[in-house]
């Protein structure tokens, strides 16, 4: 034994490999030996196990798949979900037993010779095994083989089927060949009525959303625009009835059923609201209800050594706490760190709920290896608790493997080898194992096999079931708006941000219209920004520059406006649905503060309450009911009273925010196209009364960005879809001569284009004013954009007017040309060069929101362009600058690749 390691090292050659050896390892800690055994027989870590030999367990074995060229283990990346790795088998084995019968219980899906590859094998892909409450059934994904010289589009798919113990019976549980074709189906797992939810890339209710919305039904990518966003769907378990129940942007994955009857699954947050763009861990009701955050968002650095672990492949375990596998998306060597989070207390590895710090997270098995970083503890893939009480796991276990440089001998790990230059990583090979926490043992269950994964081993054993949750019923305003296809959103004040009061005196002082005017409130509207599914180029191939200045936003639409009541409390019918964003506003429409990236959900009739707004740099529980400081505004102090110095019809109960007094006695506001503020709280103490003021799209003298039918009556279907082209573009030619209004004569021009332009009146060059060229055009450095509109968002070089043409301004920048030596080079007449320089242009637009551009300053109190456009046309362009001030907003406006 090594005084500094504490193993007992073995190399052993196991049977029928003549290139593979491990290592049975004695580990002693805190005075107990624990056996991690790699290919040891006869010895005590191999004693049967009744309650494992006795139970059937299925399993996966995949053939590892390796770079033609480089001979590279190939890699997986879990972000994409539809990936097929060619070469796997399910397995039955009847008893967890060496000498027990296995076989491959999914081969006869496919049957014929358009199944078999160029060596007559069967080559499909099966996945994601979960098993019924009676431990008879095994669901799981399978893949038929690839269909030699078939285009992609008319691959198989991944479909869930369901195989029977007891009559030894096989299904797709999609019979329909058409159903089962329209989306790519993972994931599965029974609810506790004997629904399945899985994860898939149907969007069923996103697509008839499309077809509203006007554009053609197809599943939108997911944000990185690589792959179709997969979400969360439920069906009956014989396929029918299919309803989506999440809607978000990018991957809704891994869904299990916790014991109180809720879905928790792995979300891919990834519209930049959390560093990285990591996959957390959500919950959400059967119904699609209820969705909210539960754990994750600031803990992807929480492994040590490791980059960016997401949280993936939640799973119950014996103490209540969620196992969860802590790995990459992509990985070159299949390996996780499997660890319980203990969701019910902490909302981050090392944050509780109520905001405190402490240790949520903690590894199963500590200081195994990760995405390539070897460990003499071996690497882990999956792992499937038992639950029978006992703290014993099954597990994908690999040891940790070294080829010797030298002779390409595969040898065992050694603190000495994994220090020496004279070996390399060797390929993984994962046997399945019994691995008991309490034991502090490991035994084998399926031997590991060169060049073969065995993974995602479950026993065929009963649980318990549990609870059901129902469909949620929904009564009064809250379902007639459900019908009218809207939810609810309420946040009880805008004013409070992470726990704490922003205001100045007090929220109740911000409330009430005596103390603070509403000039002097800083949050007056809320908009509600919706994400534009992006398709995939065989629906619509358009050119990378329709995002334009940045990608980052990809496409937004606007789903409208709603004032927000003095104490800022916000209550509003928002589309059912659909995922969207909130940006609070000040009095010209301009958003305050960061952008919110995090879509927010409700179905009809729904719900959806917020105590405040959250600083995406703050660690502070935000997300998630129940966690978090609770609400600083406690709304009305009184039953029968109208808030102080407000209207005296608008009495409130206690503690209702203004806006649900508002919503109680008149109704649920819903959102509209226009900005529209109207006094509606003063009270007679209030003298002179506030004035009403709107930024209307019937104001504008260029095509609105909304279409006539929502223009008279705003649905919830009705969009705000604002294009440089058809909606910016036009602003700078629209006629703005002031006329004399007694003889009708041209008095003054505030044409943007009559001063913003590189021509004169005679097309004579000329330096456009402030450097800045609104003209009509295409860019030199992108022909697919306005020139515009690169003058407006793209820095530039200062240009002046040399023998009647346009070139950049040259300064000196105060060095001289060197040869290599550092000697200064001299010209023809024996002078010092010096080099010269452009002088930059800064852009007076920036795509991070109308508040960070300095192109409205111009237009100021005291601004040069005061009153040159109009309220309605700052409106317009603020609101286009806040959600991206992308080229354009819709994929099939812009031109086709």
């Amino acid at each position: 034994m090594s005084s500094e390691t504490g193993f007992v090292t073995l190399d052993i050659k196991f049977p029928g490999s003549p290139s593979f050896f491990c290592a049975a390892r004695v580990v002693v800690s805190l005075g107990v030996a624990m056996l991690l055994s790699g290919c040891l027989s006869g010895s005590d870590s191999q004693q049967s196990d009744p309650v494992v030999v006795e139970t059937p367990v299925a399993y996966v074995e995949r053939a590892l798949l390796f770079d033609e060229n480089t001979g590279t283990l190939v890699e997986d990346n879990l972000a994409d979900p539809a990936a097929f790795r060619p070469g796997a088998r399910l397995l039955l084995k009847a008893r967890a037993s060496a000498d027990a019968e296995t076989r491959d219980i999914a081969f006869r899906a496919f049957t014929g010779p358009q199944f078999l590859d160029e060596s007559g094998r069967l080559r499909y892909d099966v996945k994601d095994l979960h098993v019924s409450h009676d431990g008879s059934r095994l669901l799981f994904a399978m893949r038929a083989p690839e269909i030699e010289g078939a285009d992609d589009e008319d691959q198989p798919t991944w479909n869930i089927w369901e195989y029977d113990v007891v009559t030894d019976g096989l299904r797709r549980v999609i019979d329909s060949d058409v159903t089962a074709r329209a989306g790519q189906d993972v994931a599965p797992a029974y609810l506790p009525d004997g629904r399945i939810v899985f994860s898939s890339t149907r969007q069923r209710v996103s697509k008839a959303v499309l077809l509203d919305e006007g554009k053609p039904q197809y599943s939108g990518l997911e944000e990185a625009g690589n792959n179709p966003a997969f979400v969360l769907h439920v069906m009956d378990d014989d396929g029918q009835n299919i309803q989506q129940i999440t809607f978000n942007q990018s991957h809704d994955l891994d869904p299990m059923v916790a014991d109180d009857g809720t879905i928790i699954f792995s979300r891919w947050d990834n519209a930049g609201q959390t560093r990285n763009n990591g996959v957390n861990l959500y919950r959400v009701n059967p119904d699609g209800t209820g969705l909210s955050y539960l754990y994750g968002r600031h803990s992807h650095g929480s492994v040590p050594e490791a980059n960016n672990v997401q949280y993936l492949q939640p799973r119950k375990s014996d103490n209540g706490k969620l196992l969860v596998q802590l790995r990459p998306f992509e990985s070159e060597d299949y390996a996780s760190v499997p660890a319980e989070v203990d969701v019910a207390q902490f909302v981050e590895a090392n944050l509780r709920i109520d905001g405190t710090e402490g240790e949520g997270q903690q590894s199963l098995v500590p200081g195994v290896g990760l995405d390539g970083q070897l460990s003499l503890k071996g690497s882990y893939a999956s792992v499937s608790p038992l639950l029978d009480g006992t703290n014993r796991y099954l597990v994908s276990w690999t040891p940790c493997r070294l080829r010797e440089t030298a002779t390409d001998r595969i040898v065992n790990c050694t603190k000495d080898r994994l220090q020496s230059e004279d070996y390399q990583p060797a390929e993984p090979v994962y046997g399945l194992w019994l691995l008991d926490i309490n034991g502090e043992t490991q035994r084998p269950v399926v031997p590991p096999i060169e060049g073969i994964q065995f993974d995602e081993a479950v026993l065929m054993k009963e649980r318990p079931l549990e609870d059901f949750i129902p469909e949620s019923q929904f009564t009064g305003k809250e379902r007639a708006l459900g019908d009218a296809g809207y939810g609810v959103l309420h946040i009880r004040s805008v004013y409070d941000i992470d726990g704490m009061d922003t205001t100045p005196a007090g929220i109740a002082a911000m409330a009430d219209p005596l103390q603070t005017p509403p000039e002097d409130r800083p949050a007056r509207f809320l908009r509600l920004e919706k994400p534009v599914a992006i398709p995939d180029r065989n629906v619509r191939d358009f050119d990378n520059s329709a995002f334009g200045r940045s990608r980052a936003q990809l496409m937004r639409e606007i789903l409208g406006y709603v004032p927000i009541e003095p104490d800022g409390s916000v209550k509003v019918a928002v589309p059912a649905n659909v995922a969207f964003a909130i940006s609070v506003l000040n009095e010209q429409g301009q958003r305050i503060g960061a952008r919110h990236q995090n879509w927010l959900t409700v179905r009809p009739g729904e719900t959806l309450e917020c105590a405040g707004c959250h600083n995406p740099n703050s660690p502070t529980p935000h997300g998630r009911p129940g966690a978090g400081l609770g609400s600083v505004w406690g709304g009305a102090a009184t039953t029968g009273l109208p808030f102080p110095n407000t209207d005296s019809g608008l009495f409130a109960d206690m503690g209702e925010t203004m806006a649900e007094l508002f919503a109680r006695i008149n109704d649920i506001r819903r959102p509209t196209p226009d900005v529209i503020y109207a006094d509606e709280w003063s009270g007679d103490a209030v003298d002179p009364k506030p004035e009403s003021f709107v930024y209307a799209y019937a104001d504008l003298q260029i095509p609105p960005p909304i279409s006539g039918v929502c223009a008279a009556d705003w649905a919830s279907n009705c969009r705000i879809v604002v294009n440089y082209e058809q909606h910016i573009h036009p602003l700078w030619s629209v006629n703005r001569e002031v006329l004399d209004p007694d003889t009708m004569a041209v008095v003054d021009d505030y044409t943007c284009t009559g001063c913003h332009t590189n021509t004169d009146a005679a097309g004579a060059q000329q330096v456009p004013a402030g450097q800045l060229d609104l003209g009509d055009g295409p860019s030199p450095a992108q022909p697919l954009h306005f020139n515009a509109y690169r003058e407006l968002l793209f820095p530039d070089n200062e240009q002046e007017l040399v023998n009647g043409a346009l070139v950049d301004v040259l300064v000196d920048s105060g060095e001289v040309l060197e040869d290599e030596e550092g000697n200064p080079i001299l010209d023809a007449e024996g002078n010092v060069q010096p080099i010269m320089v452009t002088v930059p242009v800064q852009a007076s637009m920036s795509v991070n929101g109308a508040r960070a551009s300095n192109f409205f300053d111009v237009f100021a109190e005291g601004g040069s362009h005061r009153e040159f456009l109009t309220p309605a046309e700052l409106r317009l362009i603020a609101e286009w600058l806040d959600i991206g001030g992308q080229y354009f907003n819709n994929p099939f406006d812009a031109p086709e690749d």
